[in-house]
Order: C-alpha cells, then structure tokens, then sequence
C-alpha cells in the first residue's frame, strides 16, 4: 500500500461545503436546478453539498470513466447518462476534482446542446496541473497544486474512497 500524507482536514472539508451550499442557495433564484454529480468520485462532496443547498433541488447523476486502474487521464468513457429531462433547466454539475477539464467540457457542450437554460461547476478540488481544457469553475472547494490525492469519494484503484479526508499518496 502507498503511503499517504494529509492534505485537507474533515473540519475544513465539512466548513467548505457549508459556505459552498450557501453560496449556490444565494446564487440560484427561482426556476429548476438539477444537481448532477459525476460518478463515482462526487458522491461523497455531492451528498453532503446538497443537504446545504437550501432550495428545492432535482439530482440525477452521469457516469464517465478516465482514469481505470491506473494513475493517469486516459481516453473517456461515458457508461451512464442523466436520466432526467434538462430541457430550460439550470444544471449545477458536482465533481470531486478537476484535472483536465475534459469531462466538464464535453458535459458543458452536450447540456447546452440539450437546451439547459445554463451550466455551472462545482468541484471539490481545482488541480491545475494537467489542465488541459480552462473550464470556467463556478465554485471551488480547495485548490492543489500537484499529487494524486484520495479521500472523500477520490480513489485509487477504488480503493481509499471511504477515507473522511484528503491525502496525497507517496510514490504512485
């Protein structure tokens, strides 16, 4: 097993969530938001984001694989889509971390081409060092720099997801 640093406390995580639920609540007024967590890393972020999202919600959730079992951005893979129409919706779409920005920008162009009324970002952690695409990042729990962090829904090779903080691994 690889070693692992701290990077991002509990307390810190659960006090960013709650100023992040109350920024969305005072950012979106009236119409339909639908919440959509990408799988599997935004589950964990997603579902405590939501409970301080003060303000009825729709959630549905899409699925995209990149990374398999290994540490590196590899070619995409859609295996599950949102089941929910977004027709004149607001979408906030929730990610545990951004790397490349990939995914969020082919998710930005096929809601917009669906007729979402608009599309906003929210990510746990905004890691810039593969960026790829600039995708614009409505709101942000952490910034970090570099390493390949797990916890708090982050994995490797699935494993670590259940861990209530961040770390960094060591030697991967």
């Amino acid at each position: 097993m690889p070693e692992k640093e701290l990077v991002i406390a509990q307390t810190d995580i659960a006090e960013r969530v709650k100023a992040l639920g109350a920024a969305i609540t005072k950012d979106y007024g009236k119409g339909q938001l639908l919440v959509v967590g990408i799988q599997n890393g935004a589950f964990m972020f997603m579902a405590d984001l939501v409970r301080e999202i003060k303000r009825e919600i729709e959630i549905d959730f899409v699925r995209v694989a990149s990374y398999g079992m290994g540490t590196t951005a590899g070619a995409l893979r859609f295996t599950k889509d949102i089941e929910l129409d977004i027709q004149g919706k607001d979408i906030l779409v929730v990610e545990d971390i951004v790397d490349t920005g990939r995914t969020l920008a082919h998710l930005n162009r096929s809601f917009k081409e669906r007729g979402a009324q608009s599309v906003r970002f929210c990510a746990l952690i905004d890691k810039k060092e593969r960026r790829e695409i600039n995708v614009p990042l409505d709101y942000v729990g952490f910034e970090v720099q570099s390493g390949f962090l797990v916890g708090y829904g982050l994995d490797w090779r699935e494993l670590f997801r259940n861990l209530p903080e961040i770390y960094q691994l060591k030697d991967v």
